[in-house]
């Protein structure tokens, strides 16, 4: 549940790059270990996944990171909502006893099984009771999670819709980041399947009216998408969000060379169209699954039920 303690020469080395490359610490934003459940019922699995997210905080410090990426967690089907919110505040509460300067950044999630954060209601209700406000933040993740989760951002009118939603629920003071990525299923699917930007059923429009808005200015946008060919999508996808974020609202031509670009590497790539497939009941007693293949997430981050 936790990994070796870093030593001073890595924290050393990670500074001085940070240095070396211009980053700020707000510019940096790590995602916390999937195995946190912070909502689960259970007493014990509960007192773990604390434990590992304490570990990660105070790793975060040493670092001199100010922000901490979490997925909000799952009742696993054995409580309510309402009380798994509870419980994932009362852990923020407990930390925030035991560290100093990180915020945890909450993750909006897809709204698969009994996830919390499917919903902008899911993250205000954390919210209201965590007590330290100054170190808990939300951002309205990757584009994929919102879109699947049923929020209809394809549109400039359904993207401020979405927005305005989100000050008026939890608050447009939260957002502190976003996960930029397409989605390989359609709107409402309740499913997290990221896909290359522009590639998917978002559609480069979407990333268009996300970095013309100037509330998702002077924050950490992150390229959340699967790999082809080694890093070989990754490069272009950021030359296009480029594009698209100089073009401000203006975006027709650069719509039409961001769209040049992604194809092209797609091509180059091999990138060919994901198709979601139901996941077939597991054979009792398997020791092992097969990985997906080579380009594709190992697993889908939010479907997962709260192992922990």
């Amino acid at each position: 549940w936790t990994g070796p303690a870093l030593t001073e020469e890595s924290i050393d080395k990670f500074k001085r790059w940070m240095s070396v490359l211009g980053y700020e610490s707000g510019h940096v934003l790590p995602h916390g270990s999937y195995l946190v459940n912070l909502g689960n019922p259970d007493a014990e699995k509960r007192e773990k996944s604390y434990e590992c997210f304490l570990d990660e905080l105070k790793r975060c410090e040493q670092l001199g990171l100010t922000l901490y990426n979490l997925h909000p967690g799952s009742s696993v089907g054995a409580c309510s909502t309402e009380d798994a919110i509870a419980s994932i505040a009362e852990c923020m509460n407990r930390a925030h006893k035991e560290t100093n300067s990180v915020v945890v950044v909450l993750e909006n999630m897809a709204g698969a099984g009994n996830i919390v954060g499917g919903k902008f209601e899911h993250l205000a209700g954390i919210i209201e009771k965590v007590k330290d406000k100054e170190h808990l933040t939300v951002f309205v993740t990757d584009e994929g999670h919102t879109y699947a989760a049923g929020y209809d951002i394809r549109s400039q009118e359904g993207w401020n819709a979405t927005m305005d939603e989100f000050d008026r629920i939890v608050g447009v003071k939260y957002l502190r980041g976003m996960h930029l990525n397409d989605s390989k299923t359609p709107l409402g699917s309740k499913k997290d399947r990221h896909e290359n930007v522009g590639l998917g059923t978002l559609s480069l429009q979407a990333f268009a009216h996300v970095l013309s808005d100037p509330r998702t200015r002077g924050i950490p946008l992150i390229l959340e998408t699967p790999m082809h060919g080694g890093e070989g999508m990754w490069p272009s996808e950021v030359r296009a969000l480029h594009m698209l974020a100089q073009a401000g609202g203006d975006a027709a031509d650069a719509l039409k060379e961001s769209e040049k670009v992604i194809k092209g590497a797609a091509k180059t790539c091999g990138w060919t169209k994901g198709e979601v497939k139901a996941k077939a009941k597991p054979k009792a007693k398997a020791k092992a699954t097969k990985k997906r293949k080579k380009g594709e997430e190992d697993e889908d981050e939010d479907d997962r039920d709260g192992c922990c």
